[in-house]
Order: C-alpha cells, then sequence, then structure tokens
C-alpha cells in the first residue's frame, strides 16, 4: 500500500529550480517569509504572468474521471513493482482505487474523500481509516484534496502567481514560480501550452527533496488533453523512480463507487 501512496504523492515532493532568463525582481525577507516585488508595469513582466494565466486556464476542470493506470516502481534498494490500478474520481467528492496485484487478484481498496482515506487490505483482510491530514503527516507536505485530484488528472500544483524567472526556449516555455513553501519550475509547449516538465524545490533547503516531471503521450480526452505517461524521479534520503501509464480515460460519464468495510475485516487503529 505504501508504494501505492508514493506513487500518487511523490509528485508532492520537491525539487530544484535550474537557472533561467531572471525578470528583474527585488527579494526580500519580511518576519521570515519572502516576499518578492516584480515590476508590475514592465511589458515583460505582463507578458509572463499572462502566459501563467492562460496556463492555469487550460487545467483540466471535470464532474468524474476513470482511468487505468499501469504503475512501474524503482528504488536504490534494487526493489521493483509493477500492477496496476483503476482509478475513479468524482469532483470534490471522492477518490476511488483498486489495486490488482499477481494473477489478476485486487490486493487493495481505497476511498479518499475530502476528510478522510480508507484502506482495504483483501490479501490480510484489515482495514483502515485515517483523516486526510494523515497523508499530509507522513509526506510532510502541505495539501487537501483538491491537490490530489490534480495530481491524478496531470494539473500543475504549487503554480503560484509570483514568478522569479522567466526562459524562451524556442518550441518550449519554462516559468519559476515561488510560494511560501515551494518553488516551481514548469516548462510547456509554447503552441499548445500542455505540461512538458515540472520540478518542484523546497523552499526548505535543508529538506533537501528533489523531484523531476516528465509529461508526455498527450491524447484528447473529450475537450480535454491528458498526459498518458509520467515520469518521476525523486530523491531525498533514498532515490525512487515511478512510471505511470494511463489507459482507458474517461471524463464526465456516470460511474460508481463500490466500497464497504466487510464484517470479518480487522480493524487497524
Amino acid at each position: 500500500m505504501r508504494i501505492f501512496l508514493l506513487s500518487v504523492i511523490v509528485l508532492l515532493l520537491l525539487e530544484s529550480c535550474r537557472s533561467t532568463k531572471q525578470i528583474t525582481t527585488v527579494i526580500a525577507r519580511k518576519d521570515s517569509a519572502i516576499v518578492v516585488i516584480n515590476p508590475a508595469d514592465s511589458d515583460s513582466a505582463k507578458s509572463v504572468r499572462a502566459t501563467l494565466s492562460k496556463i492555469k486556464s487550460k487545467q483540466i476542470n471535470f464532474t468524474t474521471f476513470s482511468s487505468k493506470v499501469k504503475v512501474e516502481y524503482n528504488d536504490d534498494k534494487n526493489r521493483r513493482f509493477d500492477f496496476n490500478a483503476f482509478v475513479r474520481m468524482k469532483k470534490d467528492s471522492a477518490i476511488w482505487v483498486s489495486i490488482i496485484a499477481a494473477f489478476n487478484i485486487e490486493a487493495f481498496r481505497v476511498m479518499i474523500t475530502p476528510d478522510s482515506l480508507v484502506i482495504l487490505d483483501k490479501i490480510n483482510r484489515t482495514s483502515q481509516k485515517r483523516s486526510l491530514s494523515y497523508l499530509e503527516k507522513i509526506t510532510k507536505v502541505p495539501f487537501d484534496y483538491k491537490t490530489l485530484e490534480d495530481l491524478i488528472l496531470g494539473n500543475p500544483v504549487y503554480l503560484e502567481n509570483t514568478i522569479v524567472a522567466y526562459a524562451d526556449q524556442g518550441e518550449k516555455i519554462s516559468l519559476s514560480t515561488l510560494g511560501d513553501a515551494f518553488k516551481h519550475y514548469i516548462t510547456v509547449g509554447k503552441t499548445d501550452l500542455n505540461v512538458l516538465f515540472s520540478k518542484l524545490d523546497d523552499v526548505d533547503v535543508t529538506r533537501s527533496r528533489t523531484a523531476n516531471l516528465a509529461y508526455s503521450s498527450y491524447v484528447a480526452s473529450g475537450p480535454w488533453m491528458f498526459a498518458g505517461v509520467r515520469k518521476i524521479s525523486l530523491s531525498e534520503k533514498t532515490k525512487l523512480d515511478v512510471n505511470l501509464e494511463f489507459k482507458q480515460v474517461e471524463f464526465d460519464i456516470p460511474m460508481s463507487f463500490p466500497f464497504g468495510v466487510p464484517k470479518n475485516f480487522r480493524v487497524i487503529n
């Protein structure tokens, strides 16, 4: 189960930004928070902010979502896991996951709501319920239910309005934004603004958490362009790589979320 959680929440873990063409800024510390002052009236700043607004406007907005996900996990301890997961979501309400092990046996079923996380271990016949803050606790990353939705959909997370860097790379555009918790370096296609690469950096440099996220194999699904392949490389004290391949992607169709705790399951507190 921990491997699945890593596959989902690894996107929250962070990577440092490389140097790019800097927009003129003044950075000062005030009350231990970083304050960034941009030249609001400069043409270059206005153009860059307009690009950021367009990137945000392309984020997938949905009612329901479903997909089959092939997960490949590797770490620096030579552990490798391959499995399939079926994911269903209802906006602002439920994230349902069924994890399939060898011989097409369902090993885990998970239900996440805006305030809770319930995990059924069908192999060992156990169940455990946690508050959503449990995920925040084990990852030590501030996030909420909507962040989880965005991670699964491929929408950029922690993309703040304070822009500290910009680079025009011909067919690609890169931006670096700064928030209270994270720096985010994002690269998109110039013509379609599809996210190609995302790097996150913990503002707390003592954490040394780094992650590289690559998005590819975009396909049209309804009105949206969906990144069918995600490659994630994470390092902190250890290093791991997770590849996610999404298939059978569907939006805004009726779907059920079958979930219940069998009476013979042992409850883990």
